[in-house]
């Protein structure tokens, strides 16, 4: 491996960073959704679910482009921001986003999965006690949900740490500003000279990965035995 330069501890620290905050941002979202899509009944639950689950086929590059006419200047949210003297495109929150909505779908299943195997009798007994629907939620459903709820954000954060195609599309690859792991090696990778500089943050982005998902696996197990 070589030395890594200055710039590439900023595209370490950046992928951080932007994986950290768009699992922050989507985990909120996430649990409403998973709990809508299991405990409510509406009409339209379907083409919701097929909104939901859409990132996960769609090429990246094709959400960053969507994202870049919506948050774009002359964008519907995009304007609105603009006039606000708010400025999302080419900068690490673009990034965040980015990562926040193709990440999205696997904290949402993760979620519901472990919704899915709560005991319904378990919530019958909390209304039938006089519980509302917040309290339920609070008390029952949420703290039975916790091993999806971590293994869905230690995904999404894996996931995050690997964002190349949207993030390009609608953040940019400017070092130190937007760059991340995925693009700092994509720069590198297009120039046989760097070749040894790619290979080094492929290791990082390879030991990071291994290292959140063994995480993931060993919560899991922990959660799973108290459960």
């Amino acid at each position: 491996m070589t030395a890594l330069t200055p710039p590439d501890y900023e595209a370490i620290y950046l992928s951080t960073k932007v994986a950290m905050a768009a699992t922050a941002l989507s985990l909120p979202f996430g649990i409403a959704f998973a709990y809508v899509m299991n405990f409510t009944a509406f009409r339209g639950k379907l083409l919701l679910e097929v909104l939901i689950n859409l990132p996960l086929t769609l090429p990246p590059v094709v959400i960053g482009y969507l994202l870049l006419l919506v948050l774009g200047k002359n964008g519907w949210i995009g304007s609105f921001l603009d006039q606000l003297g708010i400025r999302i495109i080419f900068t690490w929150k673009a990034a965040v986003i980015a990562s926040a909505v193709v990440g999205f779908p696997l904290l949402v299943r993760a979620v519901r999965l472990s919704m899915e195997h709560i005991d319904y009798q378990l919530i019958q007994a909390s209304r039938t006690l006089g519980a509302s629907r917040h309290d339920t939620f609070l008390t029952i459903i949420l703290p039975l949900s916790l091993p999806g709820v971590v293994a869905g954000s230690l995904l999404m954060f894996a996931r995050s740490l690997g964002e190349f195609g949207a993030t390009i599309i609608v953040a940019g690859n400017i070092p130190g500003v937007t760059q991340t792991i995925p693009l700092a090696i994509y720069d590198y990778a297009s120039s046989p000279a760097s070749e040894a500089m790619a290979i080094s943050l492929c290791v990082i982005s390879i030991l990071m990965s291994a290292v959140v998902l063994l995480l993931h696996e060993f919560i899991s197990i922990k959660l799973a035995k108290r459960g």
